[in-house]
């Protein structure tokens, strides 16, 4: 499992991708995917933190939060733009982070309420992926965008790494390498 700045030091365009459409909105934004206990899906809108450090997320007492306490197993997904249907996604394990001084130090960067009941979670990259459509251009009508073009990147020390093409969205592979390219079929 990858911190996000080792996924951001092994593929630095993605990773600035990824962060401009989890923060175009100024802080980040986006939807955190849980597993319930029962092994269905959870989603929640989410205010992700992305430094240097890694990406993170305060948490507060709620079904999520059990859920990552539970099972660490995470998706997040950007916002939609207005102008575009770009989009992003990383998924992994998210874990506690216990080392009061970091939690201390990321809670002031990010302004996060000292008094809240929240808990700082870390994200792990096993999967990241950037999806960037291809705008109409105006004043030429019956011109239709091409397809999608779509980054992957997987954690190359992930056990599962070798599955996790099958987690993608039906895809056409156009460029197959450690950092696998795909276009949409």
């Amino acid at each position: 499992m990858a911190s996000w700045s080792e996924f951001a030091a092994d593929e630095p365009r993605l990773a600035d991708g990824i962060r401009v459409l989890l923060q175009q909105y100024g802080p980040g934004f986006g939807y955190l995917a849980t597993v319930r206990a029962d092994g269905g899906p959870r989603v929640h809108p989410v205010s992700p933190v992305i430094t240097d450090e890694g990406l993170f997320c305060f948490i507060i007492d709620s079904p999520k939060r059990r859920d990552l306490e539970r099972d660490g197993r995470y998706a997040l997904h950007s916002f939609p733009p207005e102008e575009s249907d770009d989009e992003a996604y990383v998924a992994g394990r998210a874990r506690p982070v216990t080392d009061p001084a970091r939690v201390a130090r990321l809670a002031e960067g990010a302004r996060a309420e000292p008094q809240a009941d929240w808990r700082l979670f870390e994200f792990t990259v096993d999967v990241a992926m950037l999806t960037r459509r291809e705008q109409p251009i105006a004043g030429i009508p019956g011109l239709t965008p091409g397809r999608p073009a779509v980054r992957v990147w997987l954690d190359p020390h992930a056990p599962s790494a070798a599955a996790a093409p099958l987690a993608v969205p039906q895809a056409r592979p156009t460029i197959l390498s450690r950092d696998i390219q795909y276009t949409a079929a």
